[in-house]
């Protein structure tokens, strides 16, 4: 499943500009596939009725926030493989430890250009092709 086009994404933020701009820098890396959930109570919804290879996540969210989400994503034995990039505007150093114990498969700071996330989800996809 090396074909860019094959993976789908799915970006949870509760902003819908900052999940347009996401999806934009995807698919200019060639990842054409992709859902959006506004907040994790939605993304849970999504990701246990729809097959995704990948979650672009925001941290502060209402109703379900970054972490519960993967938590939730971590805890459950269908999804748990999913890997998940954490998206957050503060690069507090407590968050990018949780981020890491909880499971993340990665980390960036808002704002990020196209290249650190193609490089984020390269890197992860090719971390995940190696164990797999």
């Amino acid at each position: 499943m090396s074909n860019p086009a094959d993976f789908k994404f799915l970006i949870v933020d509760d902003f819908s500009t900052m999940r347009r701009i996401v999806r934009g820098l995807l698919k200019e890396s060639g990842y054409v596939n992709a859902d959006e959930a506004e907040d994790g109570v939605v993304a849970l919804n999504m990701l246990k009725n729809n097959k995704f290879d990948f979650v672009v996540s925001d941290i502060n969210m209402p109703n379900m926030n970054g972490f519960e989400l993967l938590k939730a994503i971590k805890a459950d034995d269908a999804l748990k493989h999913i890997p998940v990039l954490m998206v957050t505007a503060e690069a507090r150093k407590e968050d990018i430890v949780l981020a890491a114990q909880t499971g993340a498969a990665g980390y960036i700071v808002k704002p990020f250009t196209k290249a650190t996330l193609e490089e984020k989800v390269q890197k992860i996809l090719q971390k995940m092709a190696t164990t797999a």
